[in-house]
């Protein structure tokens, strides 16, 4: 764990440090702005520390007040640092043209009006994020099967993920989610991992809302990394009292229709044998894999139907999705899996950190299975 703050904050450090260098055309004028800016800066460095301190130390409102603060300043520096970034690779190569030839203008962009300009796209597109972080899509996929049983030519199955409830994400997060629920009428609910976050104190209302959406065939999740950030018992006890049933590293086929099969995310240190798991609870129906991080288990591939998945967020703010990327290459929506099924990775349904959202909307997945013909 410290080694985890000591490399958030190096790297977090050096993302302010950029910004700092990207502003200080606008501030070098200024004999007291440069300083009160690193000050600032400083204490947003350790601002999402400080949070989580204060939350388990039971300062509730205070550190609700600062993850606002915090976590909306964490996107706006992103965006920031992405656009001075670019700057300062043109400043190198404006300084190294200076450099091969001498009598060349120096065509920098770090100047005042290329810090106003940066700043002012910056404001722009971070309240574009906040908006978009609130535009809830429901994404509908129709896939075919020939394990529908007799009776049977369609089963709608909703996926939810990555709402992260906890000291930011509360009521008016939820409210709307349910709303949509209760509307798609799903024969059954999936919840792939990270529904909670932070200290469970602030949620216990929020599980009377989930009773709110009881679909026939019942409510399913998987535990996802901050289930365990969050503390694992009191985030199970949270889903549960939801109307959640748990699958860790287990299988249920219900209503002789469908078989879902969930595991554990990795950073409680199981590692199961999806493929075992799988063929001891192959019933012939259709078969839901669920679990938190979307990767495929080359030995279980073929085992399973669908495979439903969360976890990177589409990089949520972008370009940071090109990075998540390179961890989660199958991040963004179905593939059709070479071995046989198919692997929808959910964009999230709610936000971590900066409540903003960049060409990532949240949503709500509504697969409708049909009979094959």
């Amino acid at each position: 764990m410290i080694a985890f703050v000591l490399i958030f904050l190096t790297v977090y450090g050096l993302m302010h440090a950029l910004v700092f260098w990207g502003m200080h055309p606008l501030l070098s004028n200024h004999p007291a702005l440069p300083t009160l800016v690193w000050c600032w800066m400083g204490l947003m460095i350790v601002a999402p520390i400080l949070v989580r301190v204060l939350d388990r130390s039971g300062y509730v409102a205070t550190a609700r007040g600062l993850a606002w603060i915090g976590y909306c300043w964490m996107g706006l520096l992103f965006i920031a640092f992405c656009m001075f970034a670019v700057m300062a690779g043109w400043h190198l190569l404006a300084l190294l043209g200076k450099q091969l030839l001498p009598n060349l203008p120096l065509l920098t962009l770090h100047r005042p009006a290329g810090a106003a300009l940066v700043l002012l796209a910056t404001l722009a597109t971070g309240l574009y994020g906040f908006f978009e972080a609130t535009d809830l899509r429901v994404e509908k996929v129709l896939l075919s099967s020939n394990k529908l049983p007799a009776g049977r030519d369609r089963l709608r199955i909703a996926q939810v993920s990555d709402l992260h409830l906890g000291l930011l994400h509360r009521e008016e997060t939820l409210a709307p989610v349910l709303t949509e629920l209760r509307r798609l009428q799903p024969d059954l609910l999936i919840a792939t991992g990270d529904m909670v976050d932070a200290q469970m104190d602030h949620l216990a209302p929020l599980s009377e809302l989930w009773r709110q959406v009881e679909p026939p065939l019942g409510k399913y999740a998987v535990t996802g990394n901050h289930e365990y950030y969050a503390g694992l018992d009191q985030s199970l006890l949270f889903l549960r009292n939801s109307g959640f049933t748990m699958l860790r590293n287990e299988g249920v086929t219900i209503g002789k229709m469908v078989t879902v099969v969930g595991v554990d995310d990795p950073t409680g240190g199981s590692q199961p044998n999806e493929a075992q798991l799988l063929t001891e609870n192959h019933q012939g129906f259709f078969t839901l894999l669920i679990k938190h991080r979307p990767r495929v288990d080359s030995e279980a591939a073929g085992l399973f139907d669908l495979q439903l998945s969360g976890h990177a967020h589409r990089g949520q703010i972008f370009p940071f999705n090109l990075l998540t990327a390179i961890e989660y290459p199958l991040q963004d929506g179905l593939y059709d899996l070479p071995d046989g099924g198919w692997l929808y990775t959910s964009r999230g349904t709610g936000s971590w950190g900066p409540p903003m959202r960049i060409l990532s909307p949240p949503e709500i997945t509504l697969f409708e299975i049909v009979r094959e013909r």
